[in-house]
């Protein structure tokens, strides 16, 4: 079961409230379909600098591995205060805990409204079907 003090995309993106910002990284569904349970596959991750502005489903970075080239989408619009820039030289951390120390990107979001994001057993069903 997947953490459920967040809420989740069909991106596979999650996103946490910490008191008024919103912390927002990848689910393990991502960062296996990435590296099929291989750290070394994952390649590169670009995250955007802060005070960026991002919009609800837009692209705020991207993560490669030997395999693919992922969209990062936020799941909220707001304004980009950190990132965390140690993924950027330490993809494994993805790896080890996309749940904690694998957070990408911290905003302040223009609403603390989280519609149309699943909790964790609707994003566990969504992926189970997906497996299908």
């Amino acid at each position: 079961m997947r953490p459920t003090d967040r809420k989740y995309t069909k991106s596979h993106e999650w996103i946490m409230m910490d008191g008024d910002t919103a912390v927002i990284g990848i689910t393990d569904f991502a960062v296996n379909e990435l590296c099929n349970g291989n750290e070394g596959d994952l390649v590169y991750c670009d995250l955007p600098e802060a005070d960026r502005l991002v919009e609800a489903g837009e692209t705020f970075g991207e993560i490669e591995s030997v395999k693919a080239v992922a969209d990062l989408s936020s799941p909220v619009a707001g304004t980009v205060i950190e990132n965390n820039a140690a993924i950027e030289d330490h993809l494994e951390i993805l790896s080890e805990d996309p749940w904690k120390k694998g957070w990408m990107i911290r905003i302040k979001p223009n609403s603390t409204k989280l519609d149309g994001l699943m909790d964790a057993a609707a994003y566990d069903e969504f992926v189970a079907a997906s497996a299908e």
